[in-house]
């Protein structure tokens, strides 16, 4: 659906976007992750026509949007950072505006304005002026807007951004019900509303992606093994022996106990082999060493994140030393 060739954006001597190339697939939600300053604002730009690249291109649904962007921005639904909100108009009178700045008329414009302040939970601020809303009744009012005309893709820019947890909560559960029938592309800077929300992660940082794929698939590249931790009753060396011998395992650190066992490892085998935990437990077994807990380590994304960038700022950080 979205398809984005070399972008490249300089804003004088500065440059926040280097060559970013990348796609969303139709149906998909893609979370585009990375620090403030990462050039994630500018690519969803570049992406509703709003800014044009200093270089590269970007095709939705096969067609150039350089060519007609005025076709595709009715393709395309935004909620830029800041939600664009007359303070001083009711709910139902904004979302009757910009249905009608979107073509809407009649029928058609009341049967959208229902369907948005149904969808984003709207009914009971539906007639109060926008300036008398919380934080998040206005995000919502935000995301109604860019609903309006029923787009097929959907952007989002830090849709979460200033709200409390259970705004949070609200906004994330409205972001995956629309999941079902839209393309969405969404930005943020924290680590749990990728997790949370989408299907792939695209992870910026300095103007450059430096990483894309499922969690799991980053997980992977970034940490290159699973981790398991295990305790038990019994010796820490013939264990740790033991442990070492399983075939898959990478390497055997002692770790804390936690649930009251003798001793603690944590074990790192190869990715996504489910059958190290079982043999795991079965050398424990033909050891005569009870187990206390055995139990899969999963990675935080922000583990993953840390980690993948460290590891694209080693290499350039090379290049500068040469």
């Amino acid at each position: 659906m979205i398809r984005a060739e070399n972008l490249s954006m300089s804003y004088g001597s500065v440059r926040a976007l280097t060559d970013a190339s990348f796609e969303v697939r139709q149906g998909e939600v893609l979370g585009l992750l990375g620090p403030n300053g990462a050039g994630k604002t500018t690519t969803l730009k570049i992406l509703t026509t709003s800014l044009h690249p200093s270089s590269g291109k970007v095709f939705i649904d096969g067609k150039d949007i350089s060519a007609d962007p005025v076709a595709i921005r009715r393709r395309i639904g935004y909620l830029p950072e800041t939600a664009p909100l007359y303070v001083d108009m009711l709910v139902d009178d904004y979302l009757a505006f910009v249905g009608s700045a979107r073509g809407l008329t009649g029928a058609r414009l009341r049967e959208r304005r229902e369907a948005v302040a149904i969808a984003c939970g709207l009914q009971p601020v539906f007639h109060r002026p926008i300036g008398q809303l919380s934080k998040g009744f206005r995000q919502r009012v935000g995301l109604a807007q860019a609903l309006i005309h029923d787009p097929d893709i959907l952007i989002l820019d830090e849709p979460t951004s200033g709200l409390d947890p259970l705004q949070i909560l609200g906004i994330r559960d409205l972001v995956r019900s629309l999941a079902r029938h839209k393309t969405i592309l969404f930005s943020t800077h924290i680590l749990q509303e990728i997790d949370a929300v989408s299907d792939r992660v695209m992870i910026m940082n300095g103007g450059r992606i430096i990483a894309s794929g499922t969690p799991k698939e980053l997980q992977q590249r970034a940490m290159g093994a699973d981790r398991l931790h295990v305790e038990a009753d019994g010796p820490a060396d013939a264990i740790a022996a033991a442990l070492r011998g399983v075939r898959g395992v990478a390497a055997v650190d002692p770790a804390t106990p936690s649930a009251g066992g003798s001793c603690a490892f944590d074990v790192a085998h190869d990715f996504g082999d489910e059958a190290v935990v079982r043999a795991v437990d079965e050398a424990m077994r033909r050891g005569g060493w009870p187990v206390v807990r055995l139990a899969q380590d999963r990675y935080s994304l922000e583990q993953v994140f840390v980690a993948l960038v460290r590891e694209t700022a080693a290499p350039a950080a090379a290049g500068e030393a040469a």
